[in-house]
């Protein structure tokens, strides 16, 4: 039953989000995540550790900072190797999130995989909708960006600080704005 609900939950269809077996595991993962914030900041062996196991994927030599922010505790989350981010990383990770290899993440950053309905009365009813996020390999995403759902971001690109990214963005360019734009693509080399 519970694999039924996390292929909902991927799905990219509405499901209710209060579901208690959902909130069960989504409080342990929780535990989870500020027994990672309450590690010593010194204590990388333990920290790498408990990383690995608290993701989808961890990557080699990927490090984020203290402290660390996310709905599932990184569940639904796959990080690439040689990935860097810096402190308030928040992951809206009931949605799939993938970042690839060699993306560094500026403090303040959030990256959210899910919103709700536009309806009224399914938003009363605390319903929720789930899209992935992609964010390509080798990427900087500046401080205090924001990255919607549905959102992809393509290899080698740059969001600029303080963006809010709706759409997608395509490999090798710099972009930035509220909402995001592409500004021009970078010269090779």
């Amino acid at each position: 039953m519970l694999e039924e609900i996390f292929d909902l939950m991927h799905s990219g269809k509405i499901y209710d989000p209060g579901d208690e077996k959902l909130m069960e595991i989504q409080r342990e993962r929780l535990r989870l995540l500020k027994s990672y914030n309450d590690l010593d900041p010194a204590d990388t062996e333990r920290r790498t550790s408990m990383l690995s196991s608290m993701f989808r994927h961890f990557g080699a030599g990927s490090y984020i900072e203290m402290p660390f922010h996310a709905n599932w505790a990184g569940m639904f989350a796959s990080i690439g190797d040689g990935v860097y981010a810096n402190f308030n990383l928040t992951l809206v990770d009931d949605g799939i999130i993938t970042i690839g290899d060699h993306t560094m993440i500026g403090p303040n950053v959030t990256i959210t995989a899910a919103t709700h309905p536009e309806s009224p009365a399914l938003r009363e009813k605390g319903l929720q909708i789930n899209r992935s996020v992609t964010i390509g390999r080798n990427c900087f995403i500046a401080s205090g960006s924001i990255i919607l759902p549905g959102v992809e971001i393509g290899d080698n690109s740059i969001i600029g600080a303080g963006s809010v990214v709706t759409k997608s963005i395509p490999s090798g360019v710099v972009a930035f704005g509220s909402p995001c734009r592409v500004i021009r693509e970078i010269a090779a080399g």
